[in-house]
């Protein structure tokens, strides 16, 4: 509370009409002085003048109590509202929230009609926490708003409760304020904008079920909204399959915001659904082809999937793109953090095609303090490779950690490099170490359990993976990997198979999952429900390792033509994938 009303002390309320509420946090920050502070004396007689005087020299002097009472008193002589106004900043100056309130409220008594002295009701009452107040000024202010700004006040709301500690009442008191918008809206628009208040207000106390609700209320008054589908995107999530339905109706409505397609393409990227998340980058790009964003992110998924030369030539227009728009000034935070990932791709792609000299050139263009770790750690990565391997490792050491974050960046960068150049018993001891120190840290114990597997350490891989279900029931990770290990060793094939479809329960359609699914019906003699889930698997992730198990079902199965065709794909995504060349190698296969 004493937070809140410092932040209301600092910042006036907004006078200019038809302006939304504007919570205290976010209005422009104003330093007092003793000019343009006080109140505006020369209109009062002598005895006024001496007792405004006098709340000013009090105030000014720290004893702001005595001079918030000799303000209020003046102000309900002279029934001025700047008198009121300013008894009111003096009693939040004191972080007084009571006498604040009795000023204000005695302001809006003094003048009903005035939408300052509501703001300022509101505002305090919410700072109090005494939300269940709120409804009546709430409602007075969206009453007092011109009909054509509406649906921009309402957007105001949710962030002015925003800090409250009963968030739950604060929707009641909402969903109440708006209930004739929600149900009998004057306007579409109006109606839309009500139910995407009330459902990010549903999504600030948890209920995505609630907020799935208000967002599919929120399209149906207005398809064409931006508000729907942005709410939809923040749920995307395979437990809420309803969420993309509202984000992909917006997107074929007609003129689409790039930056929502974008959105969902990440959201896609996210999920592990590459091709699709390309195809929208893809659209994106072509519809909005002086759009920076799209390009750096088209260029990230395009590297990802191995393909290193359509990569490069969107890495490169991206480039272009934001060196014509900040010539010759120099990039903001936002814009460095978007070059340093663009130079680490472009690294990347240089590494990969083995040009170390160019890879290093890429990294020396960063200058990104929050991208500091990712430079260290693939320009350790460039060292190890020259066999610095040392020298690499201290880089990623010798980064600055300013948060637990940071160390736990740079214990996985690490880790990685380690894993990168096969030195997994020094990976499992820095994991092992870290898990120690953090029992509860569900994914270092995670890592630490695969870690085991590449050792051998079958049994302590099992132990690790049945301690983390225990711990963490919905870690569809666990599930999924002792699954996989069971059906990779052809041991316990029933077993591994309830424990991957339990895993696809938190996540439906993962096409990783789906292929361990698949090659344990394989193992156990099913290759034509095998083949379908492959199959499926592939089309959504085109990935080497599906590659191998969907091409060895196919062999198996007589279909030697068609298995050839999608190793050689599977090769062209990663000629070194581990699973793809031992497959090969063990089938005598040449495809």
């Amino acid at each position: 509370m004493a937070a809140a009303l410092a932040a209301f002390a600092a910042a006036p309320v907004l006078h200019a009409q038809p302006q939304p509420i504007v919570p205290p946090t976010q209005a422009e920050k104003v330093e007092p002085s003793p000019d343009s502070d006080a109140a505006d004396v020369s209109m009062l007689n002598a005895e006024l003048f001496y007792e405004v005087l006098l709340g000013e020299i009090n105030s000014a002097d720290g004893d702001r109590s005595a001079g918030f009472a000799l303000l209020l008193d003046a102000a309900r002589k002279a029934n001025d509202p700047d008198l009121y106004r300013r008894a009111a900043d003096v009693a939040l100056r004191a972080r007084s929230g009571d006498a604040a309130l009795l000023a204000t409220r005695a302001w809006q008594e003094a003048f009903p009609t005035s939408r300052e002295a509501n703001r300022y009701v509101l505002q305090i009452l919410v700072a109090l926490n005494r939300v269940g107040e709120t409804a009546v000024p709430l409602a007075r202010e969206l009453a007092l708003t011109e009909p054509r700004t509406r649906a921009l006040a309402y957007t105001a709301i949710p962030p002015l409760y925003a800090r409250v500690g009963d968030k739950r009442a604060a929707l009641t008191v909402v969903e109440r304020v708006l209930a004739d918008d929600l149900e009998k809206p004057a306007r579409p628009e109006d109606g839309a904008s009500a139910w995407i208040t009330v459902g990010r207000m549903r999504l600030a106390i948890g209920d995505t079920a609630g907020t799935l609700d208000a967002a599919s209320r929120a399209q149906a008054l207005d398809p064409a909204g931006e508000g729907p589908a942005i709410l939809a995107l923040e749920l995307m999530d395979p437990k809420q399959p309803l969420a993309e339905p509202i984000v992909k109706r917006y997107l074929a409505s007609g003129k689409v915001q790039p930056e929502i397609r974008l959105g969902y393409a990440r959201a896609l990227a996210d999920a592990q659904r590459n091709a699709e998340a390309t195809r929208e980058l893809q659209t994106l790009t072509v519809e909005n082809a002086d759009f920076p964003e799209g390009w750096l992110l088209r260029g990230a998924q395009e590297a990802q999937d191995g393909q290193y030369g359509p990569a490069e030539q969107s890495i490169k227009t991206f480039l272009d793109l934001v060196a014509a728009r900040t010539a010759p000034a120099r990039p903001d935070e936002g814009q460095a953090r978007s070059l340093a990932q663009a130079y680490l791709v472009m690294a990347q792609i240089a590494e990969k095609r083995g040009d170390l000299k160019a890879a290093a050139a890429w990294l020396d263009k960063i200058d990104s303090p929050q991208a500091l770790l990712g430079v260290q750690s693939r320009k350790a990565s460039l060292l190890a490779r020259q066999g610095r391997f040392e020298e690499g490792r201290a880089l990623i050491r010798g980064v600055p950690e300013r948060s637990v974050a940071d160390k736990r960046g740079k214990l996985m960068a690490e880790v990685q490099l380690l894993r990168d150049f096969k030195r997994e018993d020094e990976a499992y001891k820095l994991l092992q170490e870290a898990s120690a120190a953090a029992p509860d840290d569900a994914d270092l114990l995670y890592d630490l359990a695969m870690t085991a597997e590449k050792l051998g350490r079958l049994d302590d891989m099992e132990r690790m993976l049945r301690q983390l279900i225990k711990q963490q029931p919905d870690y569809h990770h666990a599930y999924n990997a002792l699954g996989y290990s069971f059906a990779e060793r052809n041991v316990r094939l029933p077993e591994a198979r309830d424990l991957i479809k339990k895993a696809l329960e938190f996540v439906p359609n993962d096409p990783f999952i789906t292929d361990s699914l698949g090659w344990v019906e394989f193992r156990m003699g099913n290759k034509e429900e095998a083949a379908r889930l492959l199959q499926g698997a592939y089309k959504t992730k085109p990935d080497a390792e599906i590659a191998a198990h969907l091409g060895e079902v196919l062999w198996s199965m007589g279909q030697r033509e068609q298995a050839n065709a999608i190793w050689n794909e599977g090769l062209l995504i990663n000629a070194d994938n581990p699973t793809l060349t031992q497959t090969l190698k063990r089938l005598r296969a040449k495809p």
